[in-house]
C-alpha cells in the first residue's frame, strides 16, 4: 500500500486526464508557439482549453511600422483569431504592459482568482526554470503560475477572496528543456502552423517557415520515429513546493 502511494506521488499527472484547462502566456502566440498542436489534441479529446494572457505585447513590433497602443490591440484581435483555430473558447487578458513584469506574489494572486472562479483542473505555461530563458517576462508568468497553483487551494487565498478553493491535478510547463510528457501531435501538426500564422504582426513567412522546419525535426526527436511530437513537463501542485524530486518526475 505504501509502495502505491509512493509510486503516484512520484508520477507526472497524465495530460490526458484534463477536462478543463488554462492556458497561460505572457505575450500573446505564446500558447500557439509554445503547445499548439496539444491545445488542438485537448480540444479533440473533449477538453475546455481557456487562454489568459499576461501583457499586452505592445513591444513585439520589430518593423516599426506599429504604435504600441495600436499594436496592443492587434496582436489582442491575433490572440482570438490563433486561439479560435485551435478551438480555445474563452479569452481573459490581464494588460500588464509588455516587457515589465516583476511582481511574482501579485500577479499570482490575479492568476489564482481566475482558476478559482472557474475552477479549472489543469493549468499550462512557460517553464521558467528552462535552461537560458533570459525573458523577464516569461520567467516571471511561470513563476506565478507555479505560486498560483500551490496556494489556490488554501480557504483564504489570493487573501480577501470570495471565490471557493480550486484544487488543481496538474501544471504544464512549455517552452522547457525537461518534456516528460510527448503529446502526437503529426496530424494537428499543419493547424499549428496555421494558428500561428493568425499572428501577422508577428510571424512572417521567413520565420513560419523555419519554425515549421525546425519544430518538425525536434518533434520526431521526442518520438523518436516519423511522428511529430509536442513535449510539456507535467507536475502536480505537490511537485511544486519543497519537493526536492521534481526535476525526475517522469
Amino acid at each position: 500500500m505504501e509502495d502505491t502511494a509512493i509510486q503516484s506521488l512520484l508520477r507526472a499527472p497524465e495530460i490526458d486526464q484534463c477536462k478543463k484547462v488554462l492556458c497561460i502566456q505572457p505575450h500573446p502566440d505564446d500558447n500557439e508557439v509554445g503547445m499548439g498542436g496539444i491545445i488542438a489534441y485537448l480540444v479533440r479529446k473533449g477538453c475546455q482549453v481557456d487562454y489568459l494572457t499576461v501583457t499586452d505585447g505592445r513591444l513585439g513590433d520589430m518593423s516599426g511600422n506599429y504604435k504600441p497602443e495600436e499594436l496592443a490591440r492587434l496582436r489582442r484581435e491575433e490572440t482570438e483569431a490563433a486561439g479560435h483555430i485551435l478551438g480555445a473558447e474563452q479569452f481573459y487578458y490581464l494588460d500588464l504592459k509588455d516587457g515589465a513584469l516583476n511582481d511574482i506574489p501579485g500577479l499570482a494572486g490575479q492568476i489564482a482568482e481566475l482558476v478559482r472562479q472557474n475552477q479549472y483542473d489543469t493549468l499550462f505555461c512557460p517553464d521558467p526554470w528552462s535552461y537560458y530563458e533570459a525573458h523577464w517576462d516569461h520567467v516571471v508568468t511561470g513563476r506565478a503560475v507555479a505560486q498560483a497553483a500551490i496556494s489556490c487551494s488554501l480557504a483564504a487565498y489570493p487573501e480577501g477572496t470570495s471565490t471557493p478553493a480550486c484544487e488543481l491535478s496538474g501544471v504544464g510547463f512549455y517552452f522547457t528543456s525537461a518534456p516528460n510528457t510527448v503529446v502526437d501531435i503529426t496530424e494537428l501538426y499543419e493547424l499549428k502552423f496555421e494558428a500561428m500564422a493568425a499572428h501577422k504582426t508577428q510571424m512572417p513567412l521567413q520565420i513560419l517557415s523555419l519554425y515549421h522546419t525546425y519544430f518538425a525535426m525536434k518533434g520526431r526527436q521526442l518520438t523518436g520515429s516519423e511522428a511529430i511530437g509536442e513535449g510539456v513537463k507535467m507536475l502536480a501542485p505537490l511537485h511544486l513546493h519543497c519537493f526536492t524530486e521534481a526535476q525526475s518526475i517522469l
